[in-house]
């Protein structure tokens, strides 16, 4: 040990904390040094020594020999180019581990259980070092003397129950630890730099129904092939992590561009909606999603992922396989819906549940061939509810079939007193038609009707198909047996298969609305799509239903296309049963078309208060309906044709827009930039007024805007009352002059 230990007629040691000089016996230095040597031989440690420079003088021999180093190498190195701080577990990337060997160094500080990496060495080597300074008896620095040993096994290991306690181990994706952990500090850096981040949160539609009819093993492969399609379509621009059973969140840094979310949400919607295949057999699920952003949604993880949470709730109460970004109004809605799904409980002992009945016309005379049995709920106290939210609330409460098993019975019961002996269609859920009875309901709802089972007709979504194949087909057997018909409802809008039209029975093809939806317009597709089914349908002996179908440029389109039947308001808005009975008893057969001559962008009508900005002033005016185009306002009069103008939408929404109307106190304007979709039957805006440029406008970040422009301008140095205002519309004045 030359260079450590001397070696001389008179052994010695350092008392370091004296700085005195000890002698000790030949004898007693000799069996030390054995200690040691039998010490660094056994591999439990190994000593190392550098002067004052830093430089290593020392490493055991034994050292050397296990870790493939030579002198040549590491004699004469700086330390810190031997040992370098082992900073790889620091798996949250926080970056707040051990402080380096460099600073304990500078310091002249003790080391105690460092672990650094050997990086002089090929072997991917971890040790765990300790030392000290050493000093002479004039207090100069000699360099340090200490130990090391070898934990590569133990920090492996260690790693490992790291990793497992902040991973999924199904998936391999992050948990809920996790995940929380780094959006908190994610939040927390990207409010001191004001930065953006949205956050998407997902729940499986129908997971359960694989769970039950193909087992635990089974959903858990689907859960191992929905994180791989996720991982597909995020790759490396945010991190994703499973909370815990079919619910997923995934974290997108610096994203707050919700027509770029959209697209994303709506590819996630598309790609997981894709069959699955499981040990053989076939499996079909969908998901829904909420989405929300930081800074504009919550400042801190907590917040964020509410209001996440809250618009996912929405967007299953929308009738799930749909995205949602989070909005103010979400808390009402949350509401809401929890009051009625508890109103549905007793919605059928009531009879509140009402069924109505669109007509289903020939196209080539517009004669009736049948009707489509639609179910309403009219509440007592809130009047009409959307057959979308309270369907998902069926499902959510377990009520489906129970509602389903009513539906199905009492349109028997109203179908066998028409006059007319036409087919009427019945929609049947994914989990009605998976019970165990079901043929036998069906059956039964014929008999106590009396109704022909050929003038019933079943309308079956594909994701039927996520059942065992086997019992799907038998199901369909026997109720071909029964001598009912089969529609296959929202045909093109998931992953159909043609399997499906091999194996299934179909007698009919439903085209789904969205494909009608803008298939006029100049460059869009959905009309050679609808040609493509029609002409599979024709070659499969089927009929085809075009859904949706409003206007008269629709209507000549889908007739040209082949369509061999029509529904929708071009005909009639659907009916209740007693003007059914009413026009079948007069013989009105025949439907006109009644409808407007184009197709244009969706108008959807609104009534609420909001501020339109000019210069620097802020008016209150009111928006009476709004496309993504456009809109119209009432408040203001007589303004000129061609004025620029904001309109704030509430919630940090500004949408510039110029006047190409203007009639008295009304005004129609065009948006500069289009609104997007917010995922339900609403618009928004792409961007949003940052809460950072309210705070730099002085006003505290913690306040997220309600009224943003507003902020700004009470924040801005002008002086407004100088500039030329509108005159603003007297609403009550106007009517009393009228009355």
């Amino acid at each position: 040990m030359a260079g450590f230990f001397s070696r001389g007629s008179r052994a010695e040691k350092v008392d370091t904390d004296a700085s005195t000089v000890v002698p000790i016996s030949h004898d007693d230095f000799a069996r030390r040094i054995e200690l040691l040597d039998s010490f660094e031989n056994s591999g439990l440690g190994w000593f190392w020594a550098t002067d004052e420079h830093g430089r290593v003088i020392y490493l055991s021999d034994n050292a050397k020999s296990r870790l493939g180093l030579s002198d040549a190498k590491i004699i004469g190195e700086q330390l810190t180019e031997v040992f370098r701080s082992d900073d790889a577990d620091d798996m949250d990337g926080e970056g707040e581990g051990e402080r380096p060997l460099a600073y304990y160094l500078g310091a002249r500080n003790s080391i105690v259980k460092l672990p650094v990496k050997l990086v002089a060495s090929e072997i991917d080597t971890i040790l765990e070092i300790a030392g000290k300074p050493q000093f002479d008896d004039q207090h100069k620095f000699c360099g340090y003397r200490g130990s090391a040993k070898d934990i590569t096994n133990t920090r492996e290991t260690q790693r490992d129950a790291k990793r497992l306690a902040q991973y999924d181990a199904l998936t391999g994706l992050a948990n809920r630890h996790r995940m929380n952990k780094r959006l908190d500090t994610a939040l927390n850096q990207y409010r001191r730099d004001k930065r953006a981040c949205a956050l998407m949160m997902l729940d499986l539609d129908r997971f359960k129904q694989v769970n039950d009819t193909l087992g635990h093993p089974a959903g858990d492969e689907l859960l191992k092939q929905v994180s791989a399609r996720l991982g597909q379509i995020f790759g490396t621009r945010g991190e994703i992590g499973r909370l815990g059973g079919d619910e997923f969140l995934v974290m997108l840094p610096d994203v707050d561009d919700r027509g770029e979310l959209g697209e994303l949400g709506a590819r996630v919607i598309q790609m997981l909606a894709q069959p699955y295949s499981i040990n053989g057999l076939r499996a079909i699920i969908g998901v829904s999603l909420g989405i929300a952003i930081a800074p504009y949604d919550g400042l801190n993880a907590e917040d964020l992922v509410k209001a996440a949470d809250l618009a996912l709730y929405a967007a299953k109460g929308g009738g799930r396989g749909q995205y949602r970004f989070y909005s103010r109004e979400l808390q009402e809605g949350a509401k809401l819906r929890r009051q009625l799904e508890e109103d549905l409980r007793d919605a059928l002992v009531k009879k509140e549940l009402t069924m109505h009945y669109q007509p289903i016309v020939r196209a080539s005379d517009y004669k009736l061939s049948g009707f489509e049995a639609l179910i309403r709920w009219e509440h007592p106290e809130r009047g009409f509810v959307s057959p979308e939210i309270f369907i998902s609330c069926a499902e959510d409460i377990g009520m489906i079939n129970q509602i389903g098993e009513w539906a199905l019975f009492k349109v028997c019961e109203q179908a066998s007193e028409w006059p007319v002996e036409l087919r009427v269609a019945v929609n049947v859920s994914p989990t009605q038609f998976a019970g165990s009875d079901f043929v036998q309901m069906v059956q039964r709802a014929l008999q106590k009707s009396g109704l022909a089972p050929e003038r019933l007709e079943l309308e079956i979504t594909e994701s039927v198909f996520a059942a065992d194949e086997n019992l799907t087909r038998e199901i369909f057997r026997n109720l071909k047996e029964l001598g009912v018909r089969l529609a296959l409802d929202d045909f093109g809008t998931g992953y159909s298969s043609l399997s499906y039209l091999r194996n299934a029975p179909f007698d009919k093809i439903k085209i789904d609305q969205s494909f009608v939806r803008g298939s006029t317009d100049a460059g869009n597709n959905n009309s050679a799509i609808i040609s493509a089914i029609v002409g599979l349908a024709d070659a499969l002996g089927l009929e085809t239903v075009a859904e949706g179908t409003e206007t008269k440029d629709e209507l000549a389109l889908v007739k040209k296309r082949g369509a061999s039947h029509v529904q929708g308001y071009i005909f009639s808005r659907p009916i209740a049963h007693e003007e059914a009975l009413d026009r079948l008893s007069k013989g009105q057969l025949i439907y006109e078309p009644r409808g407007p001559e184009r197709y244009r962008a969706d108008r959807r009508s609104v009534l609420r208060k909001i501020g339109l900005i000019h210069d620097d002033h802020r008016y209150a005016v009111t928006l009476r309906n709004i496309s993504k185009t456009g809109a119209r306002i009432e408040g203001l009069l007589n303004v000129p044709i061609g004025t620029d103008v904001v309109l704030d939408l509430g919630d940090g929404q500004l949408a510039v827009a110029t006047v190409r109307r203007s009639k008295r106190h009304s005004q129609g304007v065009e948006f500069e930039t289009h609104l997007i979709s917010d995922g339900a039957d609403g618009l928004c805006t792409r961007y949003r007024v940052s809460p950072y440029e309210i705070e730099a406008a002085g006003r505290p970040l913690a306040s997220l805007p309600r009224d943003a422009y507003g902020m700004l301008l009470d924040s801005s140095p002008k002086r407004v009352s100088s500039l030329p205002r509108f005159t603003e519309f007297d609403f009550e004045a106007a009517s009393a002059n009228e009355a």
